[in-house]
């Protein structure tokens, strides 16, 4: 497995992670499957604000993805930023979302960001580990704040302060 900065030929096989999500489960809060277009729009994005949208690769293929995106629009915010990661459904437990967040953290760090977070649709006992291995505590805990598949949603907050 390798990790390198995703491009718009990925845009394919992480529409096909992604949507499953949308799709099936209240991970994501979208509910609209998405193209590979729209895909390589919002990785472009992404990339122009000089934020890290990196895939893990194995024999050729996209096994999983994470990016970061800005945490809010005001300028004093301008050193947190929100991180995302997700795994085709096929790979999950070999390790491959602690190497991408720790690719992204590292990257995150590097640049000279100071915070990171996260957020998850609760309950999700995966994610939530997956944060808290990787130095997360949580800070936030909304209740009911999304309506999907006929339900409301509630959403935690995780943050790890980078460099340290």
């Amino acid at each position: 497995m390798f990790i390198r900065p995703a491009s718009s030929a990925d845009a394919s096989a992480i529409a096909a992670i992604y949507n499953p999500y949308i799709i099936d489960s209240c991970v994501t809060f979208e509910e609209e499957p998405v193209t590979p277009a729209e895909i390589a729009e919002r990785m472009q994005q992404v990339q122009q604000q000089g934020l890290p949208y990196l895939v893990a690769c194995r024999d050729g293929q996209v096994m999983g993805y994470c990016y970061a995106t800005p945490w809010r629009v005001r300028s004093a915010y301008r050193f947190s930023v929100e991180v995302t990661v997700y795994l085709a459904r096929d790979v999950h437990g070999q390790g491959i979302g602690t190497a991408l967040y720790q690719a992204l953290l590292s990257q995150l760090t590097a640049a000279g960001y100071h915070l990171a977070i996260g957020g998850i649709t609760l309950p999700n006992d995966k994610s939530v580990a997956l944060h808290e291995k990787l130095g997360f505590s949580q800070v936030a805990h909304f209740s009911e704040v999304g309506f999907k598949q006929g339900a409301w949603r509630d959403v935690g907050y995780w943050q790890r302060k980078l460099g340290e």
